[in-house]
């Protein structure tokens, strides 16, 4: 697994027990209210919905606020209007960004986007001066200690994976955009303990950092986190678990 994509998996894990839970609610609230809008409320029909409201179940986001982040979108309920913009930039050391935003002012997002670029000695750019440096993949994460490899590994290709890698705690299955989906209901039925699923822009090259270098790019990623328009931060850089452990 790519760095960003671990800081990802940890981040997620420190939001269950620390004061970052409200903000990781707030984005996954963002997330479905903007799914409705867009495809409907039926989740069978919207699969970025099925997706946005099976990642909320499980990080405990409560049913009521599930349904009514539902309603908002579908125009039942009053609620923020969100725009999707996606950003692209480098950080220090070379590294590659796109930046999701979900934003009732893009004025603002934009400002706020580039001066935290600026601030860690990155900037923002044009669109599609990283973007090719990405593909959009479904991405699920599981526990190995929850699930036997090899019937994962069966189950996973014979559903529609494109790879599975193993590390030391957890399992990453890959799969395209169009067998996402299916594949994630086959994990979830394995009995499988997904500790995450979505899809992801990963990288197709990365660059290694330790010592100050990484610890400068985990500041820059903090930052961007901490922005209430930011929903995710897809970025190449690799820097070592210990590393990446300990920062969190």
């Amino acid at each position: 697994m790519s760095g960003h994509s671990k800081w990802a998996q940890i981040k997620h894990r420190k939001a269950a027990v620390d004061s970052k839970r409200g903000k990781l609610f707030s984005r996954l609230i963002k997330e479905i209210t903007v799914a409705a809008r867009l495809d409907g409320s039926d989740i069978d029909m919207n699969p970025r919905l099925r997706t946005a409201v099976s990642t909320a179940k499980s990080n405990n986001v409560p049913n009521d606020n599930i349904e009514k982040a539902i309603l908002r979108g579908t125009g039942e309920l009053e609620g923020v209007d969100y725009e999707e913009v996606t950003y692209e930039g480098y950080g220090p050391d070379g590294v590659a960004f796109m930046i999701e935003v979900l934003t009732d002012n893009k004025n603002r997002a934009i400002a706020a986007v580039r001066h935290i670029l600026n601030k860690h000695g990155g900037s923002i750019g044009e669109r599609g001066c990283v973007s090719w440096l990405f593909e959009k993949r479904g991405l699920i994460v599981v526990t190995n200690q929850s699930v036997d490899e090899d019937e994962l590994f069966m189950l996973a290709l014979d559903s529609g994976a494109d790879d599975l890698i193993p590390s030391d705690d957890q399992i990453e299955i890959v799969s395209s955009v169009e067998q996402f989906d299916q594949v994630r209901t086959a994990v979830e039925e394995s009995g499988a303990a997904i500790l995450a699923a979505d899809l992801s822009m990963i990288p197709q090259t990365t660059v290694k950092l330790e010592g100050k270098a990484a610890e400068r790019m985990l500041r820059l990623m903090e930052s961007l986190e901490e922005n209430d328009d930011v929903q995710k931060v897809h970025a190449n850089f690799d820097i070592p678990d210990e590393i990446l452990e300990a920062a969190a």
